[in-house]
């Protein structure tokens, strides 16, 4: 047999192991395998650890699950036959099940508190506090603060009553059962009502809120006013079978005193009905006729507010019936604040409608004001939207904007909505770490990314540096986002939608390029340009090309001085292929090689019409060789028809070239200036 020793150095290393959350059990020997078994006993937990946290809210439902078994105990009580009162026997088991199964997360709710870390009181004054992870320390805490709440909200207190106490006790009754029971529920039902506030306050402390959701914070606060309905109604009817009982009573007491006739306790008491005295005293009391709240004859008890009880069977109905009549009943007068209610003068009836009235009050108060909360935080944006809305429209009316310009402010504020949802991204993405930061935009932007050609070609490094630093760009129908030679501040990458850029070179007359821009293209190019010179001045280039919205819009930009940091990485690049294909993507280099090669073509043009002209000139002034030889001047004529052809010539060129220069000249378009994507000079 191995005996198992763990040093405080290993029961470091297990607790270090246990907060990353990667604890191992290997299968080397026997005595790991032991050992690693046997490590529960050295574990001890961070108070603000997800297993913590998710313990604490399985441990808040079930408490409530447990608030609402405890008050089912006034049920079991009810009227078993003429002038006697009995208790459920199969209810009485069912609930000690359940209750059973509640108390045993309030032991493990104790076990944990024994293995939970706490926060040094002392070294709260910077930072978050070094944690306490030694078991006696926290042992001797939890002792001196909340074990003796914990431990009297554990003991199962109406299980011992019912099964224990009261069949050991000779002479008992039922309704001193019933009281004793009543008051052992109620006893514990404090600190178990108690226990809830500090778990709501741990709870918000370590996650923030209680409910993730609206609607779920919403059911809870419902819950919790149903819960107080239930403990409502529960109590009303407990009290119900008291009054009547009370009645019972008197009556036999006033027997007693004016007849010879002995009506005993135990005679209220159905474990007495086969009893032949009973049955003879039953033929001649009045007990029964003077306490029936139906009967408005010889009757001198008021019952007050539980008169509805025995009006309507309720004690004398099966469970279902009486435990949904009592939630109904707790729920109709805690909402009424007990208006309603038809009381006597009696002492403890009339302190119990004044208690409802109060808890009603403030219960309603609460319940309404939380609910309100929870739920207007589900349309708080929307809300929001139609307050800048209302203002924008305001805006436009006081200061007699045009028509057609307030119908392109709503069609943006529309269309911003409707992208967005009124959340400004950009501050709760500036209000995250760095890194965090880091990975959401390369989450969001880097598949969308991709999508553009330019950027498939560049390395992993490069796209992360661009979508850190890219934001989202909308625009709208007719929106002009860059218009020629105005100053090019950033440079926009089309996600979704289409735009129109166009040209007219400096506004030279005869002269138009235009072409459309769809998902995937680029616009601004002339920013990467002045961005990539080794000394770019302040001055930001001036735009080539406008350009303009044809369909709703939805893009990624990068401002100039983000584009320095980007251009930074593009110097380190040694890659052709990203100049070839910044050329052939960019819409400024495509117009200009499409007006290269038009001039080239036409270039060519001239000069076959050139030719095919001197060659028809050629044929035209030949001379015929016999009439040369005729001639007495063969030599002299040949020099001279030489001269005339070679003039003639020159006239007919001159004349077609300025004739074709004149019907169709060749648009003159200078060569964009070129990105270095190659290596500092100071680097080489």
């Amino acid at each position: 047999m191995h005996r198992i020793i763990s040093t405080p150095a290993s029961k470091f290393r297990q607790f270090r192991r246990l907060r990353s959350g990667h604890t191992t059990i290997t299968a080397a020997s026997d005595e790991e395998q032991a050992s690693h078994i046997l490590l529960w006993r050295y574990q001890i937990l961070d108070p603000d650890s997800d297993f913590v946290a998710y313990w604490n809210r399985v441990f808040l439902v079930t408490s409530l699950l447990a608030l609402f078994i405890d008050p089912l105990y006034f049920f079991l009580p009810t009227v078993g036959g003429p002038a006697c009162l009995t208790a459920d026997p199969q209810l009485s088991i069912f609930l000690t099940v359940l209750r059973s199964f509640a108390d045993l997360f309030y032991v493990l709710h104790m076990v944990m508190k024994f293995r939970t870390a706490f926060v040094a009181p002392n070294s709260r004054i910077v930072g978050r506090g070094d944690l306490v992870m030694d078991p006696r320390q926290i042992a001797m805490r939890y002792l001196k603060s909340d074990f003796v709440i914990d431990l009297a909200a554990t003991i199962p207190l109406p299980q011992i009553v019912i099964w224990l106490v009261i069949p050991a006790s000779r002479g008992r009754k039922t309704d001193h059962a019933n009281n004793t029971l009543a008051l052992f529920v109620l006893i514990q039902y404090v600190p178990r009502l108690f226990l809830i506030f500090p778990l709501n306050q741990r709870i918000q402390k370590t996650t923030g809120v209680i409910a993730k959701t609206p609607w779920v914070g919403a059911a809870y606060n419902l819950i919790l006013y149903m819960l107080a309905s239930h403990v409502t109604g529960a109590t009303w009817y407990l009290s119900s079978i008291g009054r009547q009982f009370n009645c019972w009573k008197t009556q036999c007491q006033l027997e007693n005193r004016s007849h010879s006739l002995s009506c005993l306790p135990s005679f209220l008491d159905c474990n007495s009905l086969n009893l032949p005295e009973r049955q003879y005293w039953l033929n001649i009391t009045r007990v029964i006729t003077k306490c029936d709240a139906k009967s408005k004859i010889n009757i001198k008890y008021k019952f007050g507010m539980f008169a509805d009880a025995f009006l309507n069977d309720v004690v004398t109905t099966s469970f279902k019936e009486r435990y949904f009549y009592c939630l109904w009943w707790g729920l109709r007068n805690l909402s009424s604040y007990g208006q309603n209610l038809d009381t006597t003068t009696y002492l403890l009836e009339t302190l119990f409608c004044i208690i409802l009235c109060i808890a009603g009050l403030v219960l309603f108060s609460l319940l309404i004001g939380n609910m309100q909360t929870y739920l207007q935080s589900m349309t708080a944006r929307l809300d929001e939207w139609r307050i800048r809305k209302r203002d924008t429209e305001e805006w436009m009316r006081h200061r007699q904007l045009p028509q057609n310009l307030q119908e392109r402010v709503r069609r943006f504020v529309q269309y911003k909505w409707l992208a967005t949802r009124g959340v400004d991204e950009e501050a709760i993405l500036l209000s995250l770490p760095l890194d965090l930061r880091r990975e959401i935009q390369h989450h969001l932007c880097l598949s969308l990314v991709r999508r553009v050609p330019f950027f498939s070609q560049m390395d992993d490094q490069l796209l992360d540096a661009i979508c850190e630093r890219l934001v989202s760009s909308l625009s709208t129908q007719g929106t002009y986002i860059f218009q020629e030679d105005d100053p090019v501040d950033e440079m926009l990458f089309i996600i979704r939608g289409t735009l129109e850029s166009s040209t007219t070179n400096g506004g030279r007359y005869g002269f138009f390029n235009s072409i459309t821009l769809r998902p995937g293209d680029f616009c601004g190019e002339e920013l990467l340009t002045w961005a990539l010179l080794p000394n770019s001045t302040l001055n930001l280039p001036a735009s080539t090309r406008t350009v303009k919205a044809i369909t709703e819009v939805e893009a990624f930009a990068l401002q100039a001085e983000d584009l320095k940091f980007v251009a930074s990485q593009f110097k380190r690049l040694h890659s052709k292929k990203l100049q070839h294909a910044f050329r052939y993507y960019s819409q400024q280099w495509r117009t200009w090689s499409s007006c290269f090669i038009q001039a080239a073509w036409r270039k060519h043009q001239k000069r076959k019409a050139t030719r095919e002209l001197s060659i028809k000139e050629g044929i035209y002034y030949m001379v015929d060789p016999e009439i040369e030889e005729s001639s007495g001047h063969g030599k002299n004529f040949n020099n001279l028809g030489a001269t005339v052809l070679a003039s003639r010539f020159a006239a007919n060129t001159k004349k077609g070239n300025s004739k074709i220069q004149g019907s169709d000249p060749v648009p003159q378009l200078f060569k964009p200036h070129e990105p270095d994507f190659s290596r500092d000079h100071d680097n080489v």
